[in-house]
């Protein structure tokens, strides 16, 4: 049974920092896809940040353009869990933020990355909000 659940969110002054946690339990981190979506109020849920859990380095992760520099995906598998560490925060990331995990993967040229669309994911946590001010 997969269940991932976050926390972590708040609310901080724009300038600081947060970590946001991913506890997972169902063996996702053995081998999947992991990745951490948002959704502005009025807006679609995006991708944040990508990775894929099984440590090879056929695998790139992936940061949209506008977290570059200020936030790093990371795994701790002794503690099944998975970190997205944000810097620098803009009052831009208010957002809820989710934990997602899948299977799915595209592989090319010996280069293999984790989807970045909602639908390609198979479960997910039940968020925690990040408030920038």
């Amino acid at each position: 049974h997969v269940q991932l659940v976050e926390s972590g969110g708040g609310s901080v002054r724009s300038g600081g920092s947060l970590r946001l946690s991913c506890a997972a339990s169902g063996g996702v981190l053995n081998s999947n896809c992991m990745a951490w979506f948002r959704q502005a109020a009025g807006k679609e849920r995006e991708v944040v940040a990508n990775m894929h859990t099984g440590g090879s380095r056929s695998y790139v992760p992936y940061y949209h353009d506008s977290v570059k520099g200020r936030f790093t995906f990371s795994q701790d598998n002794a503690n099944n869990t998975v970190y997205l560490t944000m810097n620098r925060l803009k009052p831009e990331d208010t957002a809820m933020y989710y934990c997602a995990s899948g299977p799915k993967t595209f592989c090319s040229g010996g280069v293999c990355r984790c989807p970045r669309t909602p639908d390609t994911y198979d479960y997910w946590g039940q968020g925690t909000q990040v408030t920038v001010s």
